[in-house]
């Protein structure tokens, strides 16, 4: 499935898939009777309604499919946001408890660590997870945190910036051996790795349609058999009662033809992507100086470059990219508006000269050796650009009437 053909007459090179994905046309196909013929609300008893209800129910048992799990274990969400905060608000809320304690990381996605800070506010502790350089969590250090009124651990399976696998399998033994339970976001994991929910041994697992080219807007948290949550949308029994609404039909289709799709082609798609992957990170830190991968030492996703440009500012490298027709990312899409240092990377302990230079590289099934090859050729002449720049300015900084005559 190609990614290129929307600049017309432009080159256009799209490596920001762990920001969101193409719609694949096979899913498109899918959900378009849904979206005009098919237009019965699943909840109806009558046969339009029934037909609706048969489609959501097969694309919960192909979404089950993907992280082995059992339908009736997926709940459907407006995406993976939504099911972040389902899984730590309803289940901690759910505990009918006024005080307690949470366990995640520093590195977690802003839906996980907005939902602490929510559960803060309203008289819980959170712990926020120490890392070392390579982004990996260390178990021990979990194990020195839990107490007897930890409620829920919850901590990401794979790193939205720099692609770093955690290892979910230890710390979710340590946690369930005292009876706690365990969330894992999977957004950026689902679909691109192995991704089972008895495996990693989680309770809850939130994932996204959009990652793994499904439509924007939906998403499902995994509900592990015999867990209690509360709703944070009321207003009627859809959902095992765990989401209020009318069921999002056409969209939930396009997720699970997706996630059969993954689930079909993820290990031959994933080992060429990993290849074009290592082909662009080898080939740009061979042909360009000063030149760090955050998470080198970790298992990463085989779709992730997280790269820092030394002496160069990240967002003038994806403008200036962007205006030759290739899409990167300085981070997470849900952070692209701020100009703050990306607490990713800052938790990982990137020195000063190294953070203001980052971008992320993230790849998909779309992508070909043509045009890791074109952004190996355009790249050096971009940063070297950039960085004569940011000397100017430095001397001229430095050089100014207002500095020259400051007292020592």
């Amino acid at each position: 499935m190609s990614t290129t053909g929307h600049r017309i007459g432009e080159l256009f090179v799209y490596f920001d898939h762990n920001a969101t994905t193409p719609l694949h046309p096979a899913v498109w196909q899918a959900m378009r009777p849904f979206l005009t013929d098919v237009f019965g609300n699943p909840s109806s008893l009558h046969t339009e309604g029934l037909q609706a209800r048969d489609a959501v129910e097969e694309a919960r048992a192909q979404v089950a499919q993907l992280i082995g799990a059992r339908g009736e274990e997926i709940i459907f969400t407006s995406g993976g946001t939504e099911a972040d905060n389902l899984a730590i608000l309803g289940s901690v809320l759910a505990r009918q408890r006024q005080v307690g304690h949470v366990v995640t990381s520093q590195i977690e996605h802003p839906a996980v660590l907005g939902s602490c800070r929510a559960l803060e506010t309203q008289g819980f502790r959170v712990t926020r997870l120490p890392l070392g350089v390579a982004g990996i969590i260390d178990p021990d250090d979990l194990a020195h945190v839990l107490t007897d009124d930890t409620l829920l651990v919850t901590l990401m399976h794979a790193n939205n910036e720099v692609g770093t696998i955690q290892s979910i399998q230890a710390c979710a033994a340590l946690a369930r051996s005292r009876g706690i339970l365990v969330h894992t976001d999977a957004v950026q994991s689902v679909g691109k790795i192995p991704t089972r929910v008895d495996d990693l041994g989680v309770d809850l697992l939130a994932l996204s349609g959009h990652k793994i080219h499904g439509p924007k807007g939906i998403g499902a948290l995994y509900v592990r058999r015999g867990t209690v949550l509360d709703p944070i949308i009321t207003g009627g029994p859809q959902e095992r009662g765990f989401r209020g609404g009318t069921e999002h039909v056409a969209a939930i289709v396009g997720l699970g033809v997706a996630a059969q799709l993954a689930a079909t082609h993820m290990s031959d798609e994933m080992t060429q992507v990993a290849a074009l992957r290592d082909r662009l990170e080898q080939g740009i830190l061979a042909i360009i100086p000063d030149v760090l991968v955050n998470g080198a030492t970790a298992p990463r996703l085989p779709t992730t470059t997280n790269l820092s440009f030394k002496g160069v500012d990240g967002h003038s490298l994806v403008v200036a990219l962007d205006l030759k027709g290739v899409a990167t990312s300085t981070g997470s899409a849900c952070s692209s508006g701020s100009l703050e240092p990306s607490h990713v990377l800052i938790a990982m302990g990137l020195a000063d000269g190294w953070l203001q230079g980052a971008v992320r590289f993230s790849l998909g099934s779309g992508n070909t050796l043509t045009e890791v090859d074109a952004v190996l050729h355009m790249l050096p002449p971009i940063v070297a650009r950039l960085r004569q720049h940011t000397r100017g300015s430095v001397r001229h900084t430095t050089m100014t009437p207002s500095t020259m005559h400051q007292r020592p």
